[in-house]
């Protein structure tokens, strides 16, 4: 039996995909890697908010699969729509690694840095924490944000902790942001194997039931607020607790609530937020 894995052909992209791929390959069964270029790597200059936003990553990979060209797609489970995709569905989630950011160049925020990322809810957080903070957009694959900041003079950069920890960049990390200062992205850390509706066989065994436990609740959160929301959105499930966050992408504000609902949550935080959007 040959299973197709679909992923991005990023270097980070294809090294989560080996990981997926050694699970099927410990069952007997043959892999062949497919990389698919997506709308976000084709455009590395404009805000994703330009192009698409969530699921720039992901869309090319789905229309991939529902044509039929591979069986599973790999994606960071942090890149998808909160949504599915009709037609498809997260088979599995592997066991989830660091959720957490990470401050690559320094070990403290401090006043007057200037910090490099492309993510809008990144700026928030972190404008919010020190407002005087200069954040210049920064786009690319990990290895090309680490180079810029160097080139750019950069006193740091935000990035994933489990991009550089799969990548076996551990040393790059000055310091892991905890999720009181920098709540991550909902499903950060985490991959999800997509398949077609009624092919869940293909990837059920590489399922992690609490790591989907908590990334679904965090997608769901999000899906609640809806995709009419502007504002930089966040959701993560530590375990025994929810929490949501809304703010301003320039840090002026920022909302977070706590539930053990994800709708609940995810109704009171676009409350929130549109209270936030009359009042300016």
């Amino acid at each position: 039996m040959l299973v197709r894995v679909g992923c991005r052909g990023s270097r980070l992209a294809l090294t989560q995909a080996e990981r997926a791929a050694d699970a099927f390959r410990r069952r007997g069964i043959e892999i062949a890697l497919v990389p698919i270029t997506t709308a976000g790597d084709r455009d590395r200059t404009r805000p994703f908010g330009e192009i698409g936003s969530r699921g720039v990553f992901v869309k090319e990979l789905e229309e991939a699969l529902l044509a039929g060209r591979i069986d599973v797609a790999v994606h960071s489970a942090k890149d998808m729509t909160s949504t599915d995709t009709d037609g498809l569905v997260v088979g599995a989630y592997p066991t989830r690694g660091d959720a957490r950011d990470a401050l690559c160049g320094a070990d403290a925020i401090r006043a007057g840095m200037r910090i490099g990322t492309a993510s809008a809810r990144r700026r928030a957080q972190l404008l919010a924490h020190e407002p005087d903070l200069f954040i210049e957009p920064l786009r690319g694959n990990v290895d090309t944000r680490l180079r810029k900041r160097g080139e750019r003079g950069l006193d740091a950069v935000v990035l994933a902790s489990c991009g550089l920890d799969r990548l076996g960049l551990e040393a790059e990390i000055g310091l892991r942001l905890d999720p009181d200062l920098m709540l991550p992205e909902a499903g950060q850390g985490a991959l999800a194997l997509q398949v077609r509706i009624g092919e869940d066989d293909l990837v059920v065994s590489i399922d992690d039931e609490e790591t989907r436990r908590r990334v679904e609740a965090e997608r769901r959160c999000v899906a609640v607020v809806g995709g009419g929301c502007l504002a930089p959105v966040a959701a993560f499930h530590d375990g025994g607790t929810l929490t949501g966050l809304v703010a301003a992408e320039d840090g002026s504000w920022v909302e977070r609530r706590e539930g053990s609902d994800a709708d609940a949550l995810g109704r009171e935080l676009a409350a929130l937020a549109a209270h936030a959007a009359r009042a300016r």
